[in-house]
């Protein structure tokens, strides 16, 4: 996965510093640079737990809740985005940005309140690998399962308001950047329930190879943050340049997402 992101993240690297260097500040390009940049920690992180030798399991334990409480994190950004397309969609409906965040606040307290509530404390083991000495997690919760089932419940949702709100105005708004912010949602939705539902039936079967698990927990949190942050550069720059994908740009209230100003 490290190799994966190192490689993205060179793919792109021209298109992002034209984009931190030309566009304007604001909180939109802070919290893409949080979401763009916080998968490295996430991911030295877990390549040390892994790799670097540690007989300690208390720290392991410490290190391996860290890395999670950093996966958490880099999912809530990346969710911050397409919550923020949606209040967009929605004409900046205040009402519905407080309906769904208070839903996603109260699905995040909600899983975590039942995972650690019921779930039973993870043991630790070294690697078997002759000369790896790294931290491995050996057991886990068959409860973990119900925080991607709620992430589930909660993309699904988000993406049932997107399309509510494309049929209502497809005949009206049907310029290229409502398109694309349209496209973008239902395609991040579509891929954050994917992987939840994938994540569910790995828990479900596989209780015993907290292995898989891991793996993909860790491929969730970086997919949706790579989604996240090349959609948000690809509606700077059909924004940026509208002519060349569209020759009638419709008007979105996008102030907080996008940049009034193409030269900006």
């Amino acid at each position: 996965m490290a190799t994966f992101w190192t490689y993205d993240y060179a793919c792109s690297l021209h298109e992002e510093w034209t984009f931190l260097l030309r566009s304007r500040w604001n909180k939109m390009k802070c919290l893409y640079i949080i979401t763009r940049y916080l998968p490295f920690i996430f991911l030295a992180m877990g390549l040390s737990i892994y790799f670097t030798p540690n007989e300690n399991l208390g720290k392991c334990r410490v290190l391996e809740n860290t890395q999670s409480g950093l996966g958490i994190v880099l999912i809530i950004v990346s969710e911050t985005f397409f919550i923020l397309r949606t209040y967009v969609l929605w004409n900046k409906n205040k009402i519905l940005l407080v309906a769904i965040l208070s839903t996603f606040f109260i699905f995040l307290v909600a899983s975590f309140s039942i995972v650690f509530a019921t779930g039973i404390p993870a043991a630790y083991t070294t690697s078997a690998i002759p000369g790896i000495t790294g931290c491995y997690e050996n057991s886990t919760s068959f409860q973990c399962f119900i925080a991607f089932l709620l992430f589930s419940v909660f993309e699904l949702g988000l993406m049932v308001l997107t399309l509510i709100r494309a049929m209502q105005n497809w005949r009206i708004n049907s310029g290229g950047l409502y398109v694309v912010l349209v496209n973008h949602n239902i395609s991040y939705y579509a891929c954050g329930l994917l992987f939840s539902v994938t994540n569910i039936i790995i828990t479900s079967l596989f209780l015993h190879y907290y292995s898989y698990q891991t793996i993909l927990y860790g491929v969730q949190c970086i997919m949706l943050a790579i989604l996240a942050t090349r959609m948000h550069l690809h509606l700077w720059q059909v924004n940026r340049h509208p002519h060349s994908f569209t020759s009638t740009l419709v008007h979105v209230p996008m102030s907080d997402i996008s940049f009034a100003n193409p030269a900006a």
